[in-house]
């Protein structure tokens, strides 16, 4: 996917830019494994909470 990145725009303006790049792109690819749709991870992200793939569950 960064490949694609880079041949659409020709490279990426920054270190950072790349980095937040691949954690998103990482984190929605995640999600749809795990047949979250793309809109409600993100309406989860930007409301500061994660799926509940994401939540280790411990043992009693």
């Amino acid at each position: 996917m960064t490949k694609v990145q880079k041949k659409i725009l020709g490279c990426f303006r920054s270190e950072q830019g790349e980095e937040m790049f691949c954690l998103i792109s990482s984190y929605l690819l995640s999600c749809r494994k795990q047949n979250v749709t793309e809109s409600e991870a993100l309406n989860l992200l930007f409301k500061s909470q994660l799926p509940d793939i994401f939540i280790i569950k411990t043992a009693e």
